[in-house]
């Protein structure tokens, strides 16, 4: 399979579209001035808590409090706080454990008021982003992820991933994981550890504990609430998770990005630092890989499915529904019962596709077309267990119900991911102003930009618009050629309205 990491990257933020084998499959977004991300670990301040349900709330520096429940303080709470302590008075200059006395494990079944107080200091971790008017969700069980393995502080624990099956696999990882794991750290080591040797592994240990030794430096000088230890960016972050022998190429639009992944290939896979691209061309990346277009289609409330078949995805403030529709797909196949097999296959594989792509969390119901017969109903679980393997994203299918209905759990630690495709209907008023009244005000503003200085442009406009500029011999680009003796490049794009244009100088930057 071929897989293709294209990065768009903007003044205010970042976009990454994981493509396999041309077609869309994750979309993901990073603001450059998010300060919560999932992974972050920051110096807080308890504010207060809440016997009633057994959480507090914690000062994170977000608009809303962080919420934090007793379940999420982690065993080894006393053995933090002591180790926090020590730490931000001076007292402990060595950041490693292996001279560090452990405290007893606090009780599972205990009080909030009981471990914490407010106006205490306490070490936590991002596990969920801030969603709609909630704040985000922290622990205090704290953990530090890299490629091969995750290192977890305050404990002695040593497990494997339960995506690798083998048994003689898993032994051999945690032999490895037990000799080069230093005193005070558990290691769960990853999937993608499989059948890598022992200094790959000690390697990437040894990043991930200087990340720590990093972290604590800054806590003897951080004033609450304080982020004292970032996630990776996003173009790291998700290399580090998806990385495989499977990718042809990383390819982006900005130069130092670019050299940034070229830096982190180097670390993980050396071999692999020739498929890093940097991406000059004047027609937007998006756009050129055919990623607008892909978006526009996967979007939308209705998704439009191969063989005529299509989904309806609606959204509630407690569950999303989707529904299934064979469409005009009914009189194709051999019998009802087989339509509907089919169409059922045919939309597990997009679900599993829509869940990853929109990054839709908590809980799913799925409207399959009916099937009475049993073993068809156990193809289509089995087949859509199979299709949402892929995901790294916890999650679980229950078998279908009485009523033929699929439901899905699917953790959510970001907001969803939303994309607005509808626009609006140029043709009103029963008549289509665009492209003729459209071109005029576009020569207008060509007339204005032409004679301040006779520029070399570039217009990007939508595709219909863009094909109405170019169709023919004698085309309306040309006659603009002939005026002005500058050739105009237009640029079709699939992301800008049917009743907009924007013009770019030769160094893309936008012309107002």
């Amino acid at each position: 399979m071929k897989t293709e990491l294209i990065i768009r990257s903007n003044s205010s933020d970042i976009d990454f579209a994981l493509l396999k084998d041309g077609k869309l499959v994750e979309l993901h977004n990073e603001t450059l001035d998010n300060n919560f991300s999932v992974g972050d670990i920051f110096l807080a301040k308890v504010k207060k808590t809440l016997s009633g349900l057994n959480a507090a709330f914690v000062n994170v520096g977000s608009e809303k409090d962080a919420f934090l429940h007793y379940h999420d303080l982690g065993p080894q709470l006393s053995s933090l706080q002591k180790y926090t302590q020590q730490v931000s008075t001076g007292k402990r200059k060595d950041f490693t454990l292996k001279n560090f006395r452990f405290e007893k494990d606090i009780n599972k079944h205990g009080k909030i008021d009981d471990a914490i107080k407010a106006g205490q200091n306490l070490l936590v971790q991002v596990v969920k982003e801030p969603i709609s008017t909630k704040g985000p969700r922290i622990s205090s069980e704290l953990s530090i992820a890299g490629r091969y393995l995750v290192l977890v502080p305050f404990s002695d624990r040593v497990s494997v991933s339960q995506k690798i099956t083998n048994t003689k696999e898993k032994e051999r990882l945690k032999r490895l994981a037990q000799s080069i794991k230093p005193k005070g750290f558990g290691v769960i080591l990853r999937t993608v550890a499989k059948d890598i040797k022992v200094a790959e592994l000690d390697r990437d240990l040894q990043n991930s504990l200087q990340r720590w030794v990093n972290m604590c430096k800054q806590i003897p000088n951080a004033k609450t609430p304080q982020k004292v230890l970032s996630e990776l960016n996003r173009a790291s972050s998700i290399l580090r998770d998806i990385f495989n022998d499977s990718f042809t190429s990383i390819i982006t639009n900005d130069a130092t990005l670019n050299q940034e992944i070229v830096e982190y290939l180097e670390r993980i896979a050396p071999e692999k630092t020739s498929i890093a691209k940097h991406y000059t061309s004047r027609v937007p990346i998006f756009d050129y890989y055919g990623i607008e277009k892909q978006i526009k289609s996967a979007f939308g409330k209705t998704v439009s499915m191969k063989k005529g078949a299509y989904l309806v995805i609606e959204h509630t403030e407690a569950l999303h529904v989707i529904d299934v529709n064979s469409g005009n797909r009914s009189n194709k196949a051999n019998s009802q019962a087989d339509t509907a097999l089919e169409v059922n296959l045919i939309a597990a594989s997009e679900i599993a596709r829509q869940l990853q792509l929109r990054d839709m969390g908590g809980i799913i119901v799925v409207d399959f077309i009916d099937m009475h017969a049993a073993d068809h109903r156990k193809k289509l679980y089995d087949h859509m267990r199979n299709e949402m393997s892929a995901t790294r994203t916890k999650h679980k299918v229950l078998p279908p119900s009485k009523f033929g209905l699929i439901q899905i759990t699917r953790q959510r630690v970001r907001p969803e991911r939303n994309i607005k495709t509808v626009e609006e209907n140029p043709n009103k008023n029963g008549e289509v102003e665009a492209p003729i009244l459209l071109i005029d005000k576009i020569e207008t503003d060509l007339n204005r930009i032409m004679g301040d200085n006779g520029k070399e442009l570039a217009l990007h406009v939508h595709t219909f618009i863009a094909s109405h500029l170019t169709k023919g011999l004698n085309s309306i680009q040309l006659k603009w050629f002939m005026k002005y003796k500058k050739w105009i490049k237009i640029i079709p794009r699939d992301a800008i309205p049917y009743l907009s244009y924007r013009f770019y100088d030769k160094n893309d930057k936008l012309i107002r």
